[in-house]
């Protein structure tokens, strides 16, 4: 990918997103915990602690926060809790202690369903898409919640990805695991969400189709709505990443730029192969 991933790249319109409200600047740490800004950042899972059922604590006082228009990226060793902290965010888990925090308010109690009704999209890494249905039948469904005409929406999300309009036919079972990939985010954005959450979203696709995964990532921060992303690709994700969180053990090892990470010789050496 190139040195600058950014440059002019970018689909800058806004309208695939709900505009309400802006948030402030996380304070940047080369390691350790991660600690908000006065006001507060757009989307912000502050402190949490808490593990699935009545087993035992798998996240750690762990902070992770995203502002509009940023690609924030969770990466770390493998059972380091990414993907906890990500459906911890979610509401797919009960906290036992900190909170959740969407444009001010605290949604800490609410049910997945009812965070999506609020303006979060999330994208799990599996069992994503309606296999048997077609492309524009999976994207219908993300407009559930709808009750406005949404063609405007769709016909944005086929200009994101053109190669779902070519397909928008065919069973989305029958799709290539990247194009399977761009149903999931579209069927996402359909709601037109505040902030959209992926979980591995270039798993197991090839390195040609992740840097095109992470081009189109890009374009939808573009439009202004935030990203939280957990991804195992970890260099390749900080180089797109305007901000990144190194989990170990359920708790923040290191949060900073993606460029102050990716340049710290202790997280080189540790998590990014030297």
């Amino acid at each position: 990918m190139s040195s600058d991933p950014y440059g002019d790249r970018g689909n800058k319109d806004a309208t695939v997103a709900k505009r309400h409200g802006e948030g402030s600047i996380v304070s940047r740490q080369s390691s350790g915990a991660a600690f908000p800004a006065p006001g507060g950042p757009f989307l912000i899972g502050q402190g949490m602690t808490g593990g699935y059922g009545k087993g035992p604590d798998i996240l750690h006082d762990c902070t992770i926060a995203v502002e509009r228009g940023e690609i924030a990226v969770i990466v770390g060793p493998n059972g380091a809790g990414k993907s906890t902290a990500m459906k911890a965010v979610f509401g797919m888990l009960d906290l036992r202690a900190g909170h959740v925090m969407l444009n001010g308010e605290d949604i800490t109690a609410l049910s997945p369903q009812d965070r999506v009704a609020k303006g979060m999209g999330f994208v799990p890494q599996t069992n994503n898409i309606f296999a048997s249905m077609t492309v524009e039948e999976n994207l219908e469904m993300g407009a559930f919640i709808r009750t406005d005409d949404y063609s405007a929406t769709m016909e944005q999300i086929y200009d994101l990805f053109p190669i779902l309009r070519d397909k928008r036919r065919q069973a989305a079972g029958e799709l290539s695991g990247g194009q399977r990939q761009q149903v999931a985010v579209g069927r996402a954005l359909m709601t037109q969400p505040k902030v959209l959450m992926l979980d591995e979203p270039t798993a197991g696709v090839s390195p040609i189709v992740m840097d095109e995964l992470f081009d189109r990532i890009i374009d939808v921060a573009r439009t202004g709505i935030p990203i939280l992303m957990v991804e195992q690709n970890a260099r390749q994700a900080l180089e797109i990443a305007d901000k990144g969180y190194v989990l170990v053990q359920g708790a923040n090892a290191y949060s900073g730029s993606g460029k102050d990470l990716l340049e710290d010789e202790d997280v080189r050496k540790s998590f990014l192969g030297g």
